[in-house]
């Protein structure tokens, strides 16, 4: 089975750009921090036993699609022919792949998240993210939120506000999957991220935060006030559509931009 059979049958699609998470016109940087978030998702030391072969085989075929999309004639050849080189040197079968990402990425400290994040959140970067991300995934709140960087339930006020701005002045096209995006879907969502925050434990490891104390008191109180904002956020749209959004919800201002 070759590659991108591969990525179908363990991510749902042959699309090693999808399969990352990241755009088709993604710089080699975006692509590198979409194969580290993504990694982190399956990587194997967050398996339990009984799971750590199939996350292994996961992970590795993360790493090949990484691989070839990291290399330049590699990318290239995906790019225009939609396939890849099964023998060459990118995807060569003898590779250590978890030595391969030991040496990609650093032991990081929370300091360095905590300052990307910064440094990030609010930028012209973020912004150009997620403008490309409503294009790529066509208002899919689900998937955008999984694709931009250093986001968390949380941030969907303020990402959904950023979005509604550009379709008003016509800068994005007005996607149903946005604009009449189910109240359910979005509670959905939220219960997604509750979840993988109470497991926020184990990213320590998975980053080599390296057993720093106030980690799991600093995870715990975000997101303790970020739950109370998202709660607000699902009030105000429950008072604004009433029994509406159960259907699909009215379009928001956002109805103005292009169809």
């Amino acid at each position: 089975m070759g590659l991108l059979e591969q990525c179908e049958a363990a991510f749902g699609s042959p699309d090693l750009y999808r399969v990352l998470g990241v755009r088709r016109e993604a710089s080699p940087e975006e692509i590198r921090r979409g194969y580290h978030r993504a990694s982190l998702r399956v990587h194997p030391d967050r398996a339990e036993p009984g799971e750590k072969e199939e996350a292994t085989r996961r992970f590795q075929i993360l790493s090949k699609a990484y691989a070839v999309l990291s290399d330049a004639e590699q990318r290239a050849l995906y790019d225009e022919q939609g396939r890849v080189d099964e023998e060459g040197e990118a995807l060569r079968g003898e590779r250590d792949w978890q030595e391969y990402w030991r040496l990609l990425f650093k032991k990081i400290s929370v300091k360095d998240i905590e300052d990307f994040e910064k440094s990030y959140k609010d930028s012209e970067e973020e912004l150009a993210d997620i403008k490309a991300a409503y294009m790529d995934f066509e208002g899919d709140m689900d998937r955008i939120m999984e694709s931009v960087l250093c986001v968390d339930y949380t941030d969907e006020p303020r990402i959904r506000k950023i979005l509604e701005k550009a379709i008003d002045s016509g800068e994005l096209p007005s996607y149903k999957g946005f604009v009449k995006e189910s109240k359910q879907k979005m509670i959905a969502r939220k219960r997604r991220a509750e979840k993988e925050a109470r497991e926020a434990e184990k990213t320590k490891d998975e980053l080599g935060l390296g057993g720093e104390d106030d980690l799991k008191a600093l995870i715990q109180s975000r997101n303790k006030d970020r739950k109370k904002e998202m709660d607000d956020f699902l009030a105000q749209l429950e008072a604004k559509y009433g029994n509406n959004a159960k259907k699909g919800g009215k379009k928001t201002s956002a109805k103005k931009g292009k169809k």
